[in-house]
């Protein structure tokens, strides 16, 4: 048997035709950057979400960066954020010239740990970025009790997470921004890259719209040094099509998820491995299904003789990264973070799995540990 990571084939036969009458519209009428399909989505996202406002843009890594950029974070500034996350997090912070300060993250979860973020907090703190990772929300109450009082934005990086909420509540209106992707590999994926950042402060709108038109509301007419950082309309349609799917493919996931938990059970020669937590009030949307496992990487060979797919979400924690050796962390900084990176393993996860399908997977992790 065969079972990939991901199979985005399996998604678009289902949806083919209506995909392709979208693409074709837009294709004759020949209007690719911004305009109306581009609005539809953003309006059509606002309503998912519930929020006022909705931007689109070129990435969800241009997302945060333009949030970061509204929020005005300036040279020498700090933001506070998880070492534990995608290069993007960080890297967008660095771009603005700021300073990464990390926090490290929950033993029991990958988001967060607001518990330790206050005694971070200092006069040049500009903004907090907590990460919704792998499709779950972060523990937004406690981080907006600090942030709001002591006067700090909140940036949500959603990219994993849409759809998915807190206590009713959705990701992308948990904070003062929230910041979307939708690359390929997303829950909501286009073809290619794409992004969207979420608010319910006007003025936040604005100065979005503004940036990501190189700083411009009137053709030439530049207030601030923004970005080109503009959606496609191409991408525009295919995810406008993609989100009247979304919730179904959700649950999809979830269904998976429950399908998981099932037969991890069932094998109950599999101490080594220790299964993702959805805390309580959380909608979690599993834009991945990631496992800790003993032995990691020589699972993950295993696996993939086994023709099942597999991926480290991430091997190396920021703070560890080459590129951000000058801030001066090191190994042992974070060791939560450290140990996470060392036991990840995500799995297949995806709405067109069949139970056949994992049941294999989880079988297979089953040899494995047998013979080890």
């Amino acid at each position: 048997m065969n079972v990939p990571l991901l199979d985005l084939k399996a998604q678009f036969r289902d949806i083919r035709k209506e995909v392709m009458a979208a693409v074709e519209a837009v294709c004759e009428d020949q209007g690719f950057i911004l305009g109306p399909r581009v609005v539809e989505l953003e309006q059509a996202i606002a309503k998912y979400v519930g929020c006022s406002h909705a931007i689109g843009c070129a990435s969800g890594s241009d997302a945060l960066l333009l949030s970061l950029m509204a929020a005005g974070v300036r040279p020498g500034d700090e933001v506070i954020t998880v070492p534990f996350t995608f290069f993007a997090t960080v890297s967008s912070i660095t771009r603005l010239g700021a300073k990464p300060v990390f926090v490290d993250i929950r033993p029991d979860l990958f988001n967060l740990d607001p518990t330790r973020i206050e005694k971070m907090v200092t006069p040049r703190t500009k903004a907090i970025i907590p990460v919704h990772l792998f499709g779950q929300c972060a523990e937004m109450e406690a981080i907006n009790e600090i942030a709001h009082r002591k006067k700090i934005p909140v940036i949500e990086d959603a990219a994993q997470a849409i759809g998915a909420s807190r206590r009713g509540v959705k990701a992308g209106v948990l904070g003062d921004t929230g910041c979307f992707s939708f690359f390929p590999s997303k829950n909501l994926g286009g073809f290619g890259d794409g992004g969207l950042v979420t608010t319910n402060d006007r003025t936040l709108n604005d100065a979005l719209a503004m940036l990501r038109v190189h700083g411009s509301r009137t053709r030439y007419v530049h207030e601030q040094v923004g970005i080109n950082s503009r959606l496609d309309a191409l991408q525009a349609a295919v995810l406008t099509v993609k989100l009247k799917h979304l919730d179904r493919w959700t649950e999809g996931r979830r269904r998976n998820a429950v399908t998981y938990e099932r037969l991890f059970a069932d094998a109950k020669l599999l101490d080594g491995v220790t299964l993702p937590k959805t805390e309580m009030g959380n909608f979690h949307v599993f834009n991945q299904f990631t496992i800790r496992a003993q032995k990691r990487d020589e699972l993950k060979v295993f696996l993939k003789e086994k023709n099942v797919g597999t991926e480290i979400y991430y091997p190396i924690p920021m703070h560890l990264q080459n590129c951000f050796k000058e801030l001066g962390y090191q190994k042992g900084s974070f060791p939560v973070s450290e140990r996470a990176a060392e036991q990840a393993l995500s799995l297949p996860i995806y709405a067109e799995l069949t139970d056949e399908q994992l049941t294999y997977v989880v079988d297979s992790i089953k040899t494995f540990y047998r013979s080890h």
